[in-house]
């Protein structure tokens, strides 16, 4: 049994919710960040990379960046920007690019449910990147972006969901400059929220689909402020993480490709044999190749596509771990052949997001690489399978897009 509780969302008002909605803090470095906010007030990089407006030189985790978050937060919430509701409500939010949507729930989960693995895990998580958020939240008194969370379909909820966007006028409805459009529905009615807190009651585990880091640091912060409280009942802000939750079959995992500076000392030929002895090796039936099915791959070597399929004593299907193809990849190839033993780590190996495309693997190979894998997707199901037996995914393993967006949801925790 899952807990997912309303809240008293802080909100941008209408007017303002596409000029505050920003991309999350980890899919740009400051210069980007910078760039992006110029010109804009609002933007909630202010808070989520508030190194943008302090010297260039600034230590991204010093003091003074962590310090200014809370002051750009702080003025947000001031000049009349953010406004709280008055009553705890779950939110609506649908994302839509190119054609598809996916629609969600926002609310907040409960903090025992991921320390107890009723909130499933699939990835490991850096101290180092754990220590930025939780000095961020902690500061901030609030989680600011939202964790990407999945559960197995209920019709009920979908049933619910669905009656309220057709019978009720979204809050937001905007388009980013990428071309996402975002829109928003509060669902305030209190006979809806408890309808829907109960029926999320009865779904069993959730799932971190993406924000594994944001997610333990949010987590870690609410451990702390029970230590500073012992007299906590479990009722308070601070036992809870602002999250959104998708119900399985409305997300789509892309591709995320691998490239590779060097052959490891083969010459292009003793590469292509060694993987013959794993695969089967054919040139690529179009250029460049995108696979269409599990356990192929793209290979894009000397200027020339190949389709690698991976020949039936190395795909492991008993193995939910060992038979996803990053795995495969990985452990027949990456490791043995290129040397290349800890991918999160080896300046080697950089991984390109699906939603960069075919292109981008041909511009880094002639460029700074001079070899490119590309990936047939992981699914959903690997990702509950491996999740359920408790094992870890590869690195790199799952892109998702489009990206939640941060500052249309604020949870304070006090």
């Amino acid at each position: 049994m899952a807990v997912f509780h309303p809240f008293k969302a802080i909100r941008p008002i209408p007017e303002r919710a596409a000029k505050v909605a920003a991309l999350p803090y980890d899919v740009m470095n400051s210069a980007e960040a910078r760039e992006m906010a110029k010109g804009n007030p609002y933007s909630f990089l202010h808070v989520d990379k508030a190194e943008i407006d302090l010297p260039e030189d600034t230590d991204l985790y010093s003091d003074a960046v962590y310090a200014k978050a809370k002051e750009n937060l702080t003025k947000l919430e001031s000049d009349g920007t953010y406004e709280q509701d008055a009553q705890p409500c779950f939110y609506i939010y649908r994302q839509t690019m190119n054609g598809r949507s996916q629609t969600g729930l926002v609310g907040c989960a409960s903090i025992d449910d991921y320390i107890n693995n009723v909130i499933k895990k699939h990835e490991l998580t850096r101290a180092d990147k754990e220590a930025d958020r939780i000095r961020h939240v902690d500061t901030c008194n609030a989680n600011t972006g939202p964790i990407f969370l999945c559960y197995r379909e209920n019709a009920k909820i979908n049933a619910i969901i669905a009656d309220w966007k057709q019978t009720h006028t979204p809050v937001y409805d905007f388009v980013t400059n990428t071309g996402v459009g975002n829109t928003v529905w509060v669902v305030d009615d209190a006979n809806k929220v408890d309808e829907l807190k109960n029926l999320f009651d009865e779904t069993g585990s959730f799932y971190i689909a993406d924000g594994h880091h944001r997610c333990a640091s949010a987590v870690h912060v609410g451990q702390q402020r029970r230590q500073e409280n012992p007299d906590y009942d479990g009722t308070e802000e601070f036992n809870f993480f602002l999250a959104v939750l998708f119900p399985q079959q409305e997300l789509e995992i892309m591709d995320y490709n691998r490239v590779i500076a060097d052959l490891n000392g083969n010459t292009e030929a003793e590469f292509l044999a060694k993987l013959s002895e794993k695969f089967v090796v054919e040139d690529a039936p179009q250029s460049p190749f995108k696979p269409d099915a599990k356990h192929t791959f793209g290979m894009l070597l000397g200027g020339k596509w190949y389709k690698l399929t991976t020949k039936p004593a190395y795909i492991f299907a008993d193995d939910p771990v060992r038979q996803l193809d990053v795995s495969i990849l990985q452990d027949q190839v990456i490791a043995p052949i290129l040397g290349i033993d800890d991918p999160r780590r080896d300046k080697r190996i950089d991984f390109i997001g699906g939603i960069r495309g075919l292109g981008e693997l041909e511009r880094r190979v002639n460029t700074d690489m001079c070899l490119a894998f590309s990936m047939y997707p992981t699914t959903m199901d690997d990702l509950f399978d491996i999740a359920d037996s408790g094992a870890i995914m590869p690195p790199k393993s799952t892109w998702f897009e489009p990206k939640l967006l941060s500052g249309l949801f604020i949870h304070s925790l006090s």
